[in-house]
C-alpha cells in the first residue's frame, strides 16, 4: 500500500471551481466512506476547507486510486470530470508525504506561513477518525504531519507577524481605505458579516488594528453578541444589513452560505446614504463567495476576495523564515521514511521468533517426554525449558536488533530478504504478521486530542 493525494487548491484552480468542490458535514462523511470503499483503497482523510480540496489515500493501485477518487470527486462537486481533471494534481508516495508535511506547515497556504491550516489538518484527521475511514497508516502520516506544523511554528519565524487570511486582508484594505493614525484601522468602522471561527479571527484582528467601532451581524443574533461583547462591539440585526454596511468603512464577511449574502442592490442601497466619493472596502473571505461579484462594479468599491490574496506573506516572512521550515519538513519526511522502513521488516521479526518458538516448544515437548522416563521432576524440566529459551532469544537478539537498524535506511528492504531466506521463513507466515500489525488497534495517538 501506497500514500496517494488527489486534489485542487489557490494554486491549481479558480475560486469558482473550488466553491464548487468544497465538501463538509455529512456530505464530507459520505465522500469519505465512498472513498474507503472503493476497491484499491484501504483508508482515506479529506482536507476541505476555503482554498483546497484534498484526498488522502492508502492505495494498492495507482492508476485505480486516482480514477476512483477523481470519479468521486466529479460526482459530489457535480463538475464534468474533463473540467475537473484540469484543476487537480496527483502526488504518489514520498511526493505525497513531503506534499502533506508542507500543507501542515504553512508553505503551500494562500498565506504563507498561517497557523489556520494545522487545525484544518487536525480536523481533517478526527473527522476521518470519526466516520471510521481513518488507519493505522494515515493516522501516523498525520502525526508527523501535525507534528512537522507545530516545529515550524515554535522553532521558526514563519508565522511571527500573524499572518493570516483575515491579517493580510485586512492590511490590503486598509491600503485601498488610505492613510489614517498609527493603527491600519484607525478612525475606522468595521462590520462584521458572520459569527464562526474566521469571524472571530476578524473581530480581534480589527480591534487591534485599531478600529473606532466593530459591529458583528449575523443570523443567529446570540452568537453576534457573544462576538461581539469580546471586542466592546455592538450587534447589528441580519435584517439591517444595508444600513449598517452604509455606516461602515470596512465590511468583513465570512458567513457558511451557500449564496451572496451581500448583493449588489444591497450595497447600492448603502452607497445612497454615505457621502459621495467615501471609500467602501468588502474583504469577502468566504467560501462560497459572500459578496456578489456585482458589487465591485459600483463607484467607490473595492471587493477584495480570496483571489486577490494567493501567495501573500513570503515575502513579509523572509525567505530565511521559509528555507528554515523547509529543513524541518525534509528532516521529518527522513524520519518518517526510516520510521516506515523499519517498520516493514516488523513482520519477519516477529516471524521469526515464532518460528523459533514453535521449534523450541517442539523440543521441550520431546525432551520433556524422554526426561521423566527417567525420574526428572517437573520443576527441573521448567528450569530447562527457561534456559532454553533466553538461549534461543540471546542468539536471536543482536541480528533481530540490527536488522530493524539496517532497514531503516535506503535499500534496507534487502536485509529483510535476506532475513527470510537464511532462516527459511514462511512467506505465508509474514504475510500473517503483516495482517495482524494493520489490524492491531492504535492507542498511542494522543495528538488529535491536545
Amino acid at each position: 500500500m501506497s500514500v496517494l493525494v488527489v486534489g485542487l487548491s489557490h494554486k491549481s484552480a479558480p475560486v469558482e471551481t473550488l466553491e464548487r468542490a468544497a465538501v463538509s458535514g455529512d456530505t464530507l462523511g459520505k465522500l469519505l466512506r465512498d472513498i474507503a470503499h472503493l476497491p484499491d483503497t484501504a483508508e482515506t482523510f479529506v482536507i476541505s476547507t476555503c482554498n483546497r480540496v484534498e484526498v488522502y489515500a492508502e492505495v494498492g493501485r495507482f492508476h485505480g486510486g486516482v480514477n476512483g477518487i477523481c470519479e468521486l470527486l466529479a460526482r459530489y462537486s457535480g463538475i464534468p470530470a474533463g473540467e475537473l481533471t484540469a484543476s487537480l494534481y496527483v502526488h504518489y508516495e514520498d511526493r505525497a508525504v513531503q506534499h502533506l508535511l508542507a500543507v501542515a506547515s504553512g508553505l503551500d497556504s494562500m498565506v504563507v506561513g498561517e497557523d489556520q491550516v494545522l487545525g484544518q489538518v487536525r480536523a481533517a484527521l478526527k473527522a476521518a477518525d470519526d466516520y471510521g475511514t481513518l488507519g493505522r497508516s494515515l493516522r501516523d502520516l498525520g502525526r508527523i504531519a501535525l507534528r512537522t506544523g507545530k516545529r515550524a511554528r515554535a522553532e521558526t519565524g514563519i508565522d511571527r507577524l500573524g499572518i493570516s487570511l483575515v491579517s493580510v486582508g485586512v492590511e490590503l484594505a486598509a491600503s485601498r481605505l488610505g492613510p489614517t493614525g498609527a493603527e491600519l484601522l484607525t478612525g475606522r468602522d468595521v462590520l462584521v458579516v458572520g459569527a464562526g471561527a474566521m469571524s472571530g479571527l476578524a473581530v480581534a484582528t480589527a480591534a487591534r488594528a485599531g478600529a473606532a467601532r466593530i459591529a458583528v451581524a449575523n443570523r443567529t443574533r446570540s452568537r453576534a453578541e457573544r462576538l461581539a461583547a469580546g471586542a466592546g462591539g455592538v450587534v447589528v440585526d441580519f435584517a439591517d444589513l444595508p444600513a449598517a454596511i452604509a455606516g461602515a468603512g470596512l465590511v468583513i464577511s465570512c458567513t457558511g452560505a451557500a449564496g451572496a449574502v451581500i448583493t449588489g442592490q444591497m450595497v447600492g442601497a448603502a452607497l445612497d446614504q454615505r457621502p459621495a466619493g467615501a471609500p467602501l472596502v468588502l474583504l469577502d473571505l468566504a467560501m462560497p463567495r459572500d459578496v456578489d461579484p456585482a458589487v465591485a462594479d459600483l463607484p467607490d468599491v473595492s471587493v477584495i476576495g480570496l483571489d486577490e490574496l494567493r501567495g501573500t506573506g513570503e515575502a513579509a516572512v523572509g525567505a530565511a523564515e521559509v528555507a528554515a521550515v523547509r529543513a524541518i519538513v525534509e528532516e521529518e519526511f527522513a524520519a518518517y521514511g526510516s520510521a516506515v522502513r523499519a517498520a516493514q521488516v516488523t513482520p519477519t521479526v516477529v516471524a521469526l521468533r515464532a518460528k523459533a518458538a514453535t521449534v523450541v516448544d517442539a523440543e521441550l515437548e520431546r525432551l520433556g517426554g524422554r526426561l521423566s522416563e527417567h525420574g526428572v521432576s517437573g520443576h527441573a524440566l521448567e528450569e530447562i525449558a527457561q534456559t532454553v529459551r533466553r538461549v534461543v532469544d540471546k542468539l536471536l537478539h543482536a541480528p533481530t536488533v540490527r536488522v530493524k537498524e539496517l532497514a531503516s535506511s535506503p535499500g534496507g528492504e534487502e536485509y529483510e530478504a535476506a532475513l527470510r531466506v537464511l532462516f527459511d521463513l514462511n512467506p505465508r507466515a509474514v504475510e500473517a504478521m503483516t495482517r495482524a500489525e494493520v489490524e492491531a488497534p492504535d492507542i498511542t495517538d494522543q495528538e488529535g486530542s491536545q
